[in-house]
């Protein structure tokens, strides 16, 4: 009698070997690996016990092996069962105490470690498991199919690990959140009387708030979670699947930050603007008052000027916080995408998707920043320019050739505040900015000029200041702009030459002929050199 083969021995000798029958083995099991730590103990203490404990069982097995070799005559058999029985109830044991799934409807404190602390320990047991498992079957486990017992202690971990991945990230970044919100109050508590006090705001300042720092723990945050990611799975199209995934969280999470941060630096521009309007003054008030209104806008032209630095600010950290992200999704995400059809196509759409949101906010608040500059310019042009500059009592006296005080007053707030400007922004942002306030300075310029009347020298005065704005604009970089400033140098010609001369003007530049035509009128001899019907035999030709 065969005594179905031997099957009931061996599965007898396998039953019997301390290490399933021990109590104190199984208690002691869970000591080792947690150490000194108990409960406490993290991902590093987790990964160090196991190491210990499964080197032991390791070294149990290949005890038993040699045993086994010498008295089973199917030892392969018996070895088989052994290791069946190590992975099925030892090992098994030992990871239903140490993989405690938490709930995602209530999530672990993240003080206690949160989803991180589970995700870590999932990932280190799973990679000693595997290491054990290659170990066994070096020893030698029969036609047991190893991998696959392995992987099923996983499957339920593994089934629901893109959810726990994702609420993992979501819930580091609202700790982070509530961490830099905690410390705006605090900065605003310990400022707020004093801002308060002088009318200021006490939104944070945007270079608190946007942080290139903030956003790179974001990506090291999913570097981690990508790399549990390809620790877990090896089947390509699961891989590309959760990377994906997990990489959208990041997105969401650069997105909504950076967004929020411009949002903010907006809401600054924003105040400086209600501040402007509130100390805007009519024509018939007292001295007195006139006098408090112009120190008040002068405040007012202050918080604009530092609210625009700080949006200049907020650009070029987003732009860093951009760059980073893309390098990230290059150097990380890519590989990972590439191997399975349309994935990496659909994240690059994705990626572009996020990135277009934080532009369109960075471009609301640039157009906010060229208000704001255009503000300050109409402000400086009505203060400072004379009707004087531009027609002198005594006009026959040599003429002045320096730039009015206007001009220049411009000029030197133009050169100052759009220095943050030239190192924030690059490529396309900065020329599109550079143009669009080139276009409003020249425009600005040209409506305000058409307030004055010009004598000759005041023509000369005027041309002069127009060399000097043209030539501050050259440092925009745009050609059309540039173009514009040379026309209106040649415009300001109407001004100088005799009224008889005027026909030839236009012979070279017809394009200007439109607005030159209105600025003849302002000749202060317009009416005395009877040049309207000068003007209707131009318009005739």
């Amino acid at each position: 009698m065969q005594f179905n083969r031997g099957t009931s021995a061996m599965q007898h000798y396998v039953a019997t070997r301390p290490m399933f029958i021990d109590v104190e083995i199984m208690n002691t099991d869970i000591q080792v690996v947690l150490g000194d730590d108990g409960p406490e103990a993290d991902s590093s203490t987790i990964e160090e016990g196991l190491s210990i404990l499964y080197k032991e069982i390791a070294d149990t097995v290949r005890k038993e092996a040699t045993t086994i070799m010498a008295v089973f005559p199917s030892p392969n058999e018996v070895m088989s069962i052994l290791v069946q029985r190590v992975l099925e109830q030892r090992v098994t044991a030992i990871l239903d105490k140490l993989l405690i799934r938490p709930s995602l409807a209530s999530l672990p404190p993240i003080e206690e470690g949160g989803l991180l602390h589970y995700l870590r320990v999932l990932a280190v047991a799973y990679d000693k498991t595997k290491e054990l498992a290659k170990e066994l079957q070096s020893i030698g486990c029969g036609d047991l199919d190893i991998e696959g017992l392995t992987e099923s202690i996983y499957v339920s971990h593994k089934d629901e690990y893109t959810e726990f991945e994702q609420a993992s990230v979501r819930q580091l970044y609202q700790s982070k959140m509530a961490e830099l919100r905690a410390e705006a109050r605090q900065q605003s508590d310990s400022t707020g009387s004093i801002g308060r006090a002088k009318g200021a705001s006490v939104t944070t300042s945007p270079q608190q708030l946007l942080s290139v720092t903030v956003v790179n723990e974001f990506v090291r945050w999913n570097e981690e979670a990508i790399s549990r990611c390809t620790l877990l799975f090896s089947q390509p199209t699961t891989v590309a699947a959760n990377v994906r995934s997990i990489f959208a969280c990041l997105l969401d999470q650069v997105s909504q930050y950076l967004t929020e941060g411009l949002d903010r630096a907006r809401e600054s521009l924003n105040e400086a603007a209600v501040m402007r309007d509130k100390y805007g003054i009519g024509t018939s008030v007292s001295r007195r008052l006139a006098a408090a209104a112009a120190s008040a806008a002068e405040a007012a032209a202050a918080q604009g000027e530092s609210s625009f630095r700080s949006f200049m600010i907020a650009v070029q950290r987003c732009a860093s916080s951009v760059a980073i992200l893309q390098q990230y999704f290059s150097n990380t995400i890519s590989r990972l995408l590439l191997p399975v059809d349309g994935a990496h196509p659909a994240a690059c759409e994705d990626m572009g998707s996020a990135v277009s949101v934080v532009e369109a906010a960075a471009h609301k608040g640039l157009l906010q920043c060229i208000d704001t500059v255009m503000c300050e310019v109409e402000r400086l042009l009505s203060s400072e320019q004379k009707a004087t500059d531009y027609r002198s009592p005594d006009d026959g006296a040599a003429p002045d050739h320096r730039p009015t005080n206007a001009c220049i007053r411009i000029v030197a707030y133009l050169s100052r505040v759009l220095e943050v400007a030239f190192s924030a922004l690059e490529g396309l942002n900065k020329q599109s900015f550079l143009t669009e306030l080139g276009n409003r300075l020249h425009k600005g310029l040209l409506n305000h000029w058409q307030k004055f009347t010009f004598s000759p020298s005041g023509g000369l005065r005027l041309k002069r200041d127009i060399t000097e704005y043209g030539e501050f604009v050259r440092s925009f970089n745009a050609p059309s702009i540039d173009e514009k400033f040379e026309l209106l140098g040649i415009m300001a010609n109407v001004f100088i030459v005799a009224p008889e001369s005027l026909a030839s003007l236009f012979e070279g530049s017809p394009s200007i002929r439109k607005d030159a035509l209105r600025f003849i009128q302002l000749r202060d001899d317009y009416k005395t050199a009877k040049i309207a019907s000068m003007l209707n035999s131009i318009m005739s030709e």
